[in-house]
């Protein structure tokens, strides 16, 4: 009798061991949070071999800031100010730039994606990238929605020849790269001249 019993518990509870092993490991994957990092491709341009970035979106906790202190631009009075609001927010638009209101000055900062304008800054420059139309100028992009340009997220490969003023070095993975309005670029070449590649998106907090 002891013998039957042991041969039907023992196989039972090992079965029971491994499916609780098995459930364990499951929750243990679902619950894993899910990271993005900078991965390298390489590209060839006109016979020219050069390596580059590919990414989704980075999280802000891996990206260190070579300088302790952001770059910020504040002026006292914005002559010829005109008010855009967007989302309950008021943007102060001058010569090109955007400006927020705070203690009596007015600091520059590049508008949310999602943001819209019926006219484009003078100053805009159009980057054609797989089909698309982008309206670049000072490290914001733009596409044409209806009779609208609107602030959007530029794909990852859209190449640009300057960068804004206010564009920070930041290290990911001891790799260092630029960022502004948290699109990150990478330095490269392109036909024998200086460019720089979108190479990723730092999420948002």
């Amino acid at each position: 009798m002891k013998v039957r019993i042991s041969k039907f518990i023992l196989p039972s509870l090992l079965v029971l061991a491994i499916s609780t092993q098995a459930n364990a490991q499951s929750r243990r994957d679902t619950n894993t949070k899910k990271t993005t990092t900078v991965t390298k491709r390489t590209v060839t341009t006109n016979n020219n071999t050069r390596t580059t970035t590919s990414t989704k979106r980075i999280p802000r906790s891996t990206v260190t800031y070579k300088k302790s202190s952001r770059k910020v631009v504040a002026v006292r009075n914005v002559p010829n100010k005109r008010v855009v609001s967007h989302r309950g927010v008021d943007y102060y638009y001058a010569n090109n730039r955007y400006y927020t209101y705070s203690r009596g000055r007015y600091i520059a900062i590049a508008p949310k994606v999602g943001f819209r304008i019926n006219t484009l800054p003078s100053n805009h420059r159009r980057i054609r990238f797989n089909n698309r139309n982008y309206y670049y100028t000072e490290g914001i992009f733009y596409i044409q929605s209806n009779d609208v340009y609107e602030v959007v997220d530029p794909e990852i490969g859209t190449i640009v020849y300057e960068l804004p003023n206010e564009v920070e070095k930041v290290v990911i993975d001891g790799q260092t790269y630029y960022e502004f309005a948290n699109i990150l670029y990478e330095k490269v070449q392109v036909d024998g001249m200086r460019a720089y590649e979108i190479v990723g998106i730092i999420e948002m907090n």
